[in-house]
């Protein structure tokens, strides 16, 4: 009897933490959703901005995903919905290919369900692992240029002038050639708005300021008629709940946008599972699966681009209000997005005095925080290569796009990866006086016997670093003509592939043809498998415990060396 209710539980965990639901509980998700709720309203009009489309959308984006992702979602408190950083990518991902705005919002609506497609096919099959082609060095260089390049992108409202685009040096330039057109009194409402969040935002961490910025924004132009001066005001939105509109798909448009479609899908799911564990951590009353969080954020899109959403993620900013509001189970997310759709029902045509610069002030102040001083100062003061592929990141989206950015991002995590994987860690060790303890010659104070030299090699031997492994134990003999026994702990190599067991031969008998006997050590049950179905046999190996054990066998000692089934035999003629 209790199977299927246990099923359907891990299908839908908010059925699991409602079990125990009290009206403790009920008033804190009661109090976190009506508070992110409203601070939704005016974030996901102006990230709607950010992504090149209407205000509404943006509501759009804040209504069926919510509603999907608290069902599904692992999470009690990630804010699901709308984000500046995925905005922007959306934006780079849909500008150079759409030729109107008609196939603009076409083509966003499409780009949603390609993500959430990709979301829900990764974690259905638990590569949730594919995030790690980017990491958090490219990472943090790519968040905090593209949160500059957001900042930038939208001071046009602010000044009152011309839209901007580019990279860094070019909206600096669009902005420069357009001084004399700017709008002192747009500047004075935008700044006005972003002084007023900033207050509150210190003096009152759980007020939403950006709610009474709109308020004041919105007041202050109907008394005033500033709108006929000059300032520019959103306008009309269109009120009621999101048609289901099944989108257009055409093979060409999806070869199109599938580069920008992986790459957001990875990003927006980083962005989320992040989020999610920091608050998790926090709370220790529940626990995120990645590859469930994978299938709920995919099920969000999916769901989200039949009626008309752009992609979301997890936000930063509203998950941490969720928390300290006290929410305790996805039922926040439903009244937040309860909230939304009141709005798009009844309230939009409040919104029609809202001026432009009030947006782009509630955006600003949100990618300040996105952008990660402490981070650089951190892998600066590390001294670590990472340091260089951060910058390359930074720089990259900086000044030549977003697009190339990442891309430049996923590549260099991809080269180091495979780079740290080709020439991984080597050392020659030597045993610490009075101890069976061996470690490296050139960190420890070490005594070590002339006619041997012990090396250990600290990665898998594989294709991609076979040929280093047998190069540096060649140079090794080289450089050392007096020894007469090698021997090779590899209690780093975890694995090995063919190439790499072909290449360890080879070195064996490169070694042995110079009069020095080899000895393995400490060799894992998997490689010493591997070596003995792939050698030949002529003449027998034996395997040693440990390096004390290989040490001891040279004076005639007794060691403990793994015999009957473990013994390799390699054909050294």
């Amino acid at each position: 009897m209790n199977k299927p209710d246990i099923h359907i539980t891990s299908i839908f965990p908010i059925l699991g933490s409602l079990r125990t639901y009290s009206k403790h509980d009920f008033k804190g998700d009661l109090n976190a959703g009506v508070t992110v709720g409203i601070m939704l309203i005016p974030q996901g009009m102006a990230y709607a901005l950010i992504a090149g489309l209407p205000p509404q959308y943006g509501l759009y984006a804040a209504l069926i995903p919510l509603l999907i992702y608290a069902m599904l979602g692992t999470s009690r408190h990630l804010g699901v919905g709308p984000v500046a950083l995925i905005a922007l990518l959306i934006a780079s991902a849909v500008a150079p290919i759409a030729e109107s705005p008609e196939e603009y919002i076409t083509l966003s609506i499409l780009l949603t369900l390609m993500i959430g497609s990709m979301q829900f096919l990764l974690g259905l099959f638990r590569m949730g692992f594919l995030v790690n082609l980017l990491s958090h060095p490219v990472l943090s260089g790519f968040v905090s240029a593209a949160a500059i390049i957001i900042g930038f992108s939208q001071l046009h409202h602010l000044l009152g002038i011309d839209s901007v685009t580019g990279g860094l040096h070019e909206m600096i330039l669009g902005i420069a050639v357009q001084y004399s057109e700017m709008k002192p009194l747009s500047l004075a409402i935008g700044g006005g708005a972003i002084a007023m969040i900033l207050i509150l935002k210190k003096k009152l961490p759980s007020f939403p300021g950006s709610v009474l910025a709109v308020i004041a924004g919105i007041a202050f132009i109907y008394l005033t008629n500033l709108q006929e001066k000059g300032i520019a005001i959103v306008g009309e939105i269109s009120v009621g709940l999101p048609a289901f509109v099944i989108p257009e798909i055409e093979w060409q448009t999806i070869v199109n946008l599938m580069p920008m479609a992986v790459a957001i899908a990875l990003v927006a799911f980083m962005e989320a599972i992040a989020v999610a564990k920091s608050v998790q951590q926090k709370s220790k009353e529940y626990k995120v699966d990645p590859n469930r969080e994978l299938v709920a954020l995919g099920a969000a899109n999916i769901g989200g681009a039949f009626f008309q959403s752009f992609p979301v993620s997890g936000s930063f900013s509203r998950t941490a209000i969720n928390y300290e509001s006290g929410a305790k189970t996805g039922l926040a997310g439903i009244i937040s997005a309860g909230i939304v759709g009141l709005t798009l029902l009844f309230l939009t045509p409040l919104f029609y005095y809202l001026p432009n610069a009030i947006l782009s002030a509630i955006i600003i102040v949100a990618v300040i925080g996105l952008i990660d001083f402490w981070q650089m100062k951190r892998l600066w003061k590390l001294g670590h290569y990472d340091r260089y592929m951060m910058i390359a990141a930074f720089a990259g989206t900086l000044f030549i796009g977003v697009k190339e950015g990442i891309l430049l991002g996923v590549t260099l995590s991809v080269i180091m990866l495979l780079y740290r994987s080709a020439r991984p860690n080597h050392v020659v060790i030597g045993r610490i006086p009075g101890t069976s303890v061996y470690r490296n010659i050139e960190r420890y104070q070490t005594e070590n016997n002339p006619d041997t030299l012990i090396f250990r090699f600290d990665a898998p031997l594989h294709f991609a670093n076979a040929e280093y492994f047998r190069q540096k134990v060649n140079e090794l003999i080289n450089i050392n003509p007096g020894i007469t026994c090698l021997i090779l702990d590899l209690k780093g190599v975890n694995e090995i592939d063919t190439t790499g067991l072909d290449e360890l031969i080879e070195t064996i008998k490169d070694v042995e043809e110079k009069k020095v006997l080899v000895k393995l050590t400490e060799v894992k049950a998997p490689v010493r498998d591997l070596m003995n179905r792939g050698s030949h046999n002529k003449e027998d190996w034996t395997f040693y415990m440990s390096i004390e054990d290989a040490v001891r066998s040279l004076n005639g000692g007794n060691t403990s060396s793994e015999n009957g089934g473990y013994t390799i035999h390699i054909d050294t003629k």
